[in-house]
């Protein structure tokens, strides 16, 4: 599903998110910036080692943040570590919507065309995937109503049914 926010095409796609050939795609993150398992693993997996030695050089940050490596061996050129929240924590919707605008404003900063998203937090950090999708869609949306550089916006998701999530969330927001 693609839609124009002002200039700027936002879709959503059901796909592999290390495949996608944006300039950056968004890497789930945790604080430590270790590259473990679910999204991050694949990111290693097909990205190569440079990936992790650029995070062990930063060093890590904190939940709500957003930081940049090169892409490795990934089609896209970079990856946006965004660290979202665990459930549990607290505050977890302010984390959220603070990770995705984050990494929004480091792509418009490093000059980026195009970014990639996955459903942050939704895996072993285990928040909602539709309280997941209001966040991130109104965040992205109201982003791109201000001043990007930003072409293109992807919300890459795995599976069926986290795509109909995201799918219907758009429509009521686009309402």
């Amino acid at each position: 599903m693609l839609v124009r926010v002002n200039k700027t095409g936002l879709e959503l796609v059901d796909g592999d998110l290390t495949e996608q050939s944006t300039d950056a795609i968004v890497n789930a993150a945790n604080a430590n910036l270790i590259l473990g398992g679910g999204v991050a693993g694949a990111i290693r997996t097909k990205g190569g080692p440079r990936i992790q030695e650029e995070c062990n050089k930063i060093g890590g940050t904190f939940v709500g943040s957003a930081v940049i490596t090169t892409g490795g061996n990934l089609k896209a050129k970079h990856v946006i570590h965004a660290v979202g929240p665990r459930m549990g924590e607290g505050q977890e919707d302010t984390k959220l919507k603070n990770a995705t605008l984050n990494s929004l404003k480091l792509a418009d900063q490093h000059k980026l065309k195009s970014i990639a998203f996955p459903a942050i937090s939704t895996g072993i950090f285990g928040f909602p995937i539709d309280r997941c999708a209001v966040i991130m869609i109104s965040t992205v949306i109201a982003y791109l109503r201000g001043k990007t550089t930003l072409e293109r916006v992807v919300i890459c998701l795995w599976g069926r049914d986290a795509y109909s999530v995201f799918e219907k969330e758009l429509h009521q927001q686009l309402k």
